[in-house]
């Protein structure tokens, strides 16, 4: 059985029916990212004798007849970003200076863990996930399986790829301008970020951290239902989360079901300021269309931005280094200044948009600010009439990786001038307003390679996000026959 075609939830049942071991499971995909990695660089170090061990406990558990969980067995990997599981180690995305243990499990592993799931290792990540690709200078670029050569996409690239090539079956992601949608759309996978306050995020001494823009931390999968599953398991209500709602647990693998007949779709080729690549638009278009056989109305939507595509993504690149910048602040005090002692460790673009908030005025923050409630009303004005928004990830398709440790992307496209940072990518106004949203797979490109659609929902209705993906799942099956990936 080629266990890299399964879904993580039809592996699991396997196990919980006993028809596979956990340890069986390990070592396939064991051998399967030992094959296979080299090709695509997603992992940056495995763990199996830990997997091995969870394996162990994990069979105890099946024999004594515990409930194990949906995802018992299903071999999953985690960021090599924030802390993920305590005892392990991480990068701050492939920054030499930062390697730390992790002192503390990250949300998104404990749901996989509580769930039945063993980690296998971590994945590649670009410094301080600074930007919509996956490069750094400590372990070099991952590919996109579709395409070794072009990048997977970012920040959560390795998890993407690794999913994508059936390596593992679920990854760790985390999204604070759409580094889980950017990735699953270049690797062909399904990557879904939560509504704010779904998922709580506890940051200390700061509570507020990480909202400016919104960050999440969520899951790449190969199936909606997937995704459904570690939602379920990562939802929940924590006070000491300024952002966090409380709402009664939802049974997502049930609400995902609902039949989405007459409701209302808008679709946008660019929100009126994105330069797109013809064929990008050519199949998100397509597959916008689809939505009809589901009984839904789905029309062209205007947006009334008064800024440019470049105003915004700088708007972004300000706002993730509010935190970064007030980081290695206090980590001056402490005797580390990371920029005179390792600047060889860091993109010279995330230097330059750090030092422009150091020196930024309370009249700066004040534009920031006002930049992102006009992204609020806007969208808002549309919400007013449609149930989702549909539009593509990516301006598009997986760039070609650099050989320098700093894969960016187009710095321009069709002539106009496009911020190769997260510029080419139509996900980041979703961390600003913090609605749920997900990249799906939309088709190929003539050269093969994959390109996502965002579906977009109202704020706090996560279901109507996963309703969607799920009737275009069943609509258009993604199953494709990758050269180098899980069809061998």
């Amino acid at each position: 059985m080629k266990l890299e075609l399964l879904s993580a939830a039809e592996l699991g049942r396997l196990v919980n029916r006993r028809e596979l071991s956990p340890t069986e499971a390990v070592l396939y995909f064991r051998d399967r990212i030992e094959r296979r990695n080299p090709s695509l660089n997603a992992f940056v170090y495995t763990k199996f004798e830990d997997a091995a061990k969870e394996a162990e406990a994990l069979e105890r558990r099946l024999l004594s007849h515990e409930e194990t969980g949906p995802l018992a067995g299903v071999p999953i990997a985690l960021k090599d970003f924030l802390p993920s599981k305590k005892g392990w180690t991480n990068s701050h995305g492939g920054v030499k200076s930062l390697i730390q243990e992790d002192p503390e499990d990250s949300v998104f592993y404990t749901a996989a863990r509580n769930a039945g799931a063993i980690a296998l290792g971590k994945t590649n990540a670009p410094a301080f996930a600074f930007r919509g690709t996956t490069d750094n200078f400590l372990y070099g670029p991952t590919s996109t399986p579709f395409k070794p050569g072009c990048n997977s996409g970012g920040s959560s690239g390795g998890s993407a790829a690794a999913v994508a090539d059936g390596m593992i079956l679920i990854g760790e992601g985390s999204d604070g301008g759409g580094s889980i949608r950017i990735p699953a759309s270049w690797c062909g996978c399904y990557g879904f970020k939560a509504s704010v306050g779904t998922i709580p995020s506890v940051n200390r001494p700061d509570g507020w951290a990480a909202s400016h823009p919104y960050c999440f931390n969520g899951a790449i999968t190969k199936t909606v239902e997937d995704s459904a599953i570690m939602l379920e398991y990562m939802q929940g209500y924590d006070p000491r989360d300024p952002h966090s709602a409380y709402r009664e647990k939802r049974r997502f693998t049930e609400l995902m079901k609902r039949p989405i007949k007459g409701w209302r779709i808008g679709y946008t080729d660019d929100f009126g300021i994105f330069t797109v690549d013809p064929e990008v638009k050519r199949i998100v278009r397509k597959a916008a269309e689809r939505f009809t056989e589901a009984g839904a109305f789905v029309e062209p939507v205007s947006f009334g931005f008064r800024h440019s595509q470049n105003d915004y993504a700088e708007l972004w690149c300000r706002s993730i280094c509010f935190d970064t910048a007030t980081d290695m602040e206090l980590w001056k005090d402490k005797g580390f200044d990371i920029v005179r002692d390792h600047r060889d460790e860091l993109p010279e673009e995330f230097i330059y948009w750090n030092d422009v908030m150091l020196h930024s005025t309370i009249l700066d923050l004040r534009e920031i600010n006002e930049m992102k409630t006009e992204i609020l009303d806007v969208q808002e004005n549309v919400f007013r009439d449609y149930d989702l928004i549909l539009s593509p990830v990516t301006v598009c398709p997986p760039v070609k990786n650099r050989t320098d440790g700093n894969t960016k992307g187009p710095m321009e496209l069709l002539g106009k001038p496009v911020e190769p940072l997260i510029g080419f990518c139509e996900t980041f106004f979703e961390n600003f307003t913090g609605n749920p949203a997900a990249s799906i797979p939309a088709g190929l490109t003539d050269e093969g390679l994959p390109v996502g659609m965002q579906i977009i929902g109202r704020k706090f209705m996560d279901e109507d996000v996963l309703a969607a993906s799920r009737a275009f799942e069943e609509l258009a099956p993604w199953s494709y026959d990758i050269p180098l990936g899980r069809a061998i």
